[in-house]
């Protein structure tokens, strides 16, 4: 009976871990219009940039409650958003570098709000990304923000 009841709470915890896990989009090819309700009849509320991440908060039907890198919540049309993952820099000058480490060499400087595509998910503290004019390397993952 222990046992079971070990095995029931693991897996709860492990749903538990799984639904708070941060879903985030990116705006499709053109702006995104945010609203205060979900519906075109709400209140325009902020333009989005094309390329934006933007966290998933809530879904209700063809719409989504989303929340941006400056923690403002508000609606858009989730036809609006693409799978593809894109990460914004917090801090001015943050160092992108070639390898997972502190002391490898710089590849390049992005100001803070720069966007970035993200290439792979951050191990270790570290994110791999890549600027528009191609270049890619390892930022901390405590800098950007859409992860």
């Amino acid at each position: 009976m222990t046992v079971t009841r070990l095995i029931i709470g693991a897996v709860l915890t492990l749903a538990a871990g799984a639904a708070c896990a941060a879903d985030f989009k990116t705006v499709g090819a053109a702006p995104a219009v945010l609203y205060d309700a979900p519906s075109t009849k709400g209140h325009k509320l902020f333009i989005v940039p094309r390329g934006a991440p933007l966290e998933i908060v809530l879904a209700y039907g063809e719409w989504v409650k989303v929340r941006d890198a400056s923690g403002d919540t508000a609606w858009t049309p989730l036809r609006g958003l693409s799978a593809k993952r894109n990460v914004v820099i917090r801090a001015a000058n943050t160092k992108v570098r070639s390898t997972e480490d502190e002391t490898a060499t710089v590849v390049f400087i992005a100001d803070k709000g720069v966007l970035l595509e993200l290439v792979e998910p951050g191990a270790n503290g570290w994110t791999r990304v890549r600027h528009r004019d191609g270049l890619t390397g390892y930022v901390r993952s405590s800098e950007i923000w859409g992860l």
